[in-house]
């Protein structure tokens, strides 16, 4: 099971991995449900209540937890439950999975011991973290992974990974440590690779400079919706951060070498796309399809996949 969401008492939803479906449970009241939104909040070590009606935090058990109230939900509470995988998966068992083609393999551990550069993107729930999990666990074991997460959720097969992980300001206001901030520290703890879980805002600055800076080998994941849209996100982002069009894509393009575009359809996750970043002929930055799948059929590559092969061995 990978999410429960319960939008009220009578109304709660699971998704096992075919898409989400109805169970029947009975939670009781509203008055019930927000009373367990604000336990589960608590075991979080975040508080909600009237003044602060949301929280995005993490159970001790690696559990993901968003959750609102009234006044902002008007069923007494909403509840989105992320649940970690415990297990995480190897490249070679998302080919079994049917989660990446077997021709495709050989690509991701060849950009892991070239030490590509690595955007992986897709929309909630495509399997980003897993990926990048089964990614991580192919770097060497004597190389050091730094990790920079909102809400820890990567857990890869490595024998040394150092976690960090981004903290919110207390009721007073203080305290917080933002991603940008932490992407900014792993600079300086002696990292061999340095991991984004998620870009969102205008961290992507520090993640692009960070890559700059012969930082090479590194990996994020970044919401879109495919490679072609990919350099209007990391605008988008990097305008939260005071970058011009123009810096993005220069910074970009010598940071980024590939990205690797995760869909959900039918309940299936699985690699779509993937793209080879360069700066176009009029200065613009852009994503090229190197090779798409639709989850059933023979993958189909271009021209651009000689590029990655050229780059970075036989795939």
């Amino acid at each position: 099971m990978t999410d429960v969401l319960v939008n009220g008492p009578r109304d709660v939803w699971v998704d096992r991995g075919a898409g989400l479906e109805r169970v029947d449970l009975d939670l009781g009241s509203p008055a019930d449900v927000r009373t367990l939104a604000v336990r589960l909040a608590a075991v979080a070590g975040q508080r909600l209540d009237d003044a602060c009606p949301a929280v995005d935090a993490r159970l001790p058990d690696g559990t993901r937890l968003h959750a609102v109230v009234e006044p902002v939900a008007e069923a007494g509470a909403v509840l989105a439950l992320r649940v970690l995988r415990q297990a995480a998966f190897t490249v070679d068992g998302l080919v079994g999975s049917g989660s990446v083609p077997p021709g495709w393999a050989g690509l991701l551990r060849a950009l892991v011991a070239g030490r590509a550069n690595v955007l992986v993107t897709g929309g909630t729930g495509t399997g980003k973290t897993t990926l990048l999990a089964a990614l991580l666990a192919l770097v060497p074991a004597d190389e050091r992974i730094l990790t920079v997460e909102e809400a820890r959720e990567l857990a890869p097969d490595h024998p040394h990974v150092v976690p960090l992980t981004a903290r919110r300001p207390n009721v007073e206001g203080v305290g917080e440590v933002t991603l940008a901030d932490l992407v900014r520290g792993a600079l300086r703890l002696r990292p061999d690779r340095i991991v984004l879980g998620e870009c969102r805002g205008a961290e992507v600055r520090e993640l692009l400079l960070a890559m700059n800076t012969g930082h090479d080998g590194g990996l994020a994941t970044v919401h879109a919706n495919a490679v072609a849209h990919v350099p209007a996100r990391l605008e988008a982002l990097a305008a939260l951060a005071g970058m011009p069009r123009d810096a993005v894509a220069a910074q970009a393009a010598a940071a980024l070498d590939v990205v690797l575009h995760l869909r959900r359809e039918r309940g299936r996750r699985f690699l779509a796309e993937v793209g080879l970043v360069r700066r176009a002929a009029t200065g613009e930055l852009e994503v090229v399809p190197a090779a798409v799948w639709d989850g059933r059929t023979a993958p189909r590559t271009g021209a651009a996949w000689d590029v990655v092969e050229e780059r970075w061995g036989p795939c």
